[in-house]
């Protein structure tokens, strides 16, 4: 059952990753430190999730590295 609960969210997910990637079709100018960078929007929204999941992804396994030394 969270099998399937677990797929059912990450669809839901990744269609409303496509549509927001699609509907932002843009240009936008993007400020880091001292460079300035114009490219489409739907790229730095994707550029920003992979982050972000990177960073989530990071985070859980230290958590569970932890918890495997506690016990």
């Amino acid at each position: 059952m969270w099998k399937q609960a677990r797929i059912i969210v990450a669809v839901l997910i990744a269609v409303l990753l496509i549509i927001l990637l699609v509907q932002n079709r843009g240009s936008a100018a993007t400020t880091l430190l001292f460079v300035t960078v114009s490219m489409p929007l739907a790229i730095l929204l994707l550029i920003t999730f992979l982050l972000g999941l990177a960073v989530g992804l990071l985070w859980a396994g230290q958590i569970a590295r932890k918890q495997r030394k506690a016990k």
